[in-house]
């Protein structure tokens, strides 16, 4: 029986790989999130791995905290660049398979086409820039590895933004929203199935991918549809413009992903984000 090793599980989509787990009875899994497995301490890995026989290691862990990381910016290259170096090393060493969650942010946000994974990146935050170095060492190490990247993402697990938005439009009449940075929400249980095409594949194939849900929004469409699926008609959203609602970090104007490669690649089927969210908010109750 082959065993999975899933970093980072107490967060949405280390919570959301804990569910698809059941579906697939085949593998061993092997939770861990900092308690359990400091992915960022060499030598606590060298002591897992000595202990642990692992087939596919899928690094949900991450430092996610936009405008947190300008600020605390030594722990984002710790767990972002780091982590993630040492996990592709301890891979490539143990022939073991390596699913690295990456991100939208490695772009600049300027484009006006959906990007795909050869369009060069150009971070701008210290989140961005930490995600993408750590793309560049993981790749350094020759191991077998997926990284892919995701957008907006969501889950009826953990803080986000579906959630922030409910809680907001049952409290408040009136509620403003961006209206001018636009790209797609990704349901973490969807992501959660994709990295599961990937491991039951027949064949592994080594490379970048982009995923996120299908379809695109504003913030300010997402807020509108989360209100809706909830049934929520008290709180009156507004559409802002970015410049209205001064943050710490700039957030991409456009981050829209093209998906061709996954789809092609793995055989998948992506849903429209307007469906995926139901299902989270159904999940929510």
């Amino acid at each position: 029986m082959k065993t999975i090793l899933v970093t980072g599980s107490n967060g949405q989509l280390g919570n959301e790989m804990r569910v698809i787990a059941a579906q697939y009875p085949q593998y061993n899994y092997i939770f861990t999130d900092v308690a359990e497995l400091d992915i960022c301490n060499e030598a606590a890995l060298t002591a897992f791995f000595a202990e642990n026989k692992v087939d596919f290691i899928v690094n949900c862990a991450a430092y996610t905290a936009v405008d947190k990381a300008e600020e605390d910016v030594e722990t984002a290259y710790k767990i972002n660049k780091e982590a993630a170096r040492l996990l592709a090393k301890f891979s490539a060493e143990n022939e073991i398979k390596l699913i690295h969650i990456s991100t939208d942010y490695v772009f600049d946000g300027k484009s006006y086409l959906p990007y795909t994974e050869e369009m060069p990146i150009a971070p701008n935050t210290v989140y961005g820039k930490s995600k993408a170095e750590g793309e560049y060492e993981i790749l350094k190490q020759n191991a077998e590895v997926a990284i892919i990247r995701t957008s907006w993402l969501y889950s009826s697990f953990g803080n986000n933004f579906v959630k922030t938005m409910l809680k907001l439009g049952a409290e408040k009449e009136k509620l403003t929203v961006i209206f001018d940075q636009i790209g797609t929400p990704t349901y973490a249980a969807d992501l959660a199935f994709a990295i599961m095409k990937v491991i039951t594949a027949q064949n592994f194939v080594v490379g970048i991918y982009h995923f996120s849900n299908e379809g695109v929004c504003s913030w300010y469409d997402f807020t509108i549809a989360i209100h809706k699926a909830a049934g929520i008609t008290t709180c009156k959203v507004l559409p802002i413009e970015s410049k209205d609602y001064p943050a710490k970090t700039p957030r991409p104007f456009y981050s829209v992903l093209n998906k061709a490669k996954i789809k092609a690649t793995y055989g998948i089927e992506i849903p429209h984000w307007e469906d995926a969210l139901l299902r989270c908010i159904k999940q929510l109750g």
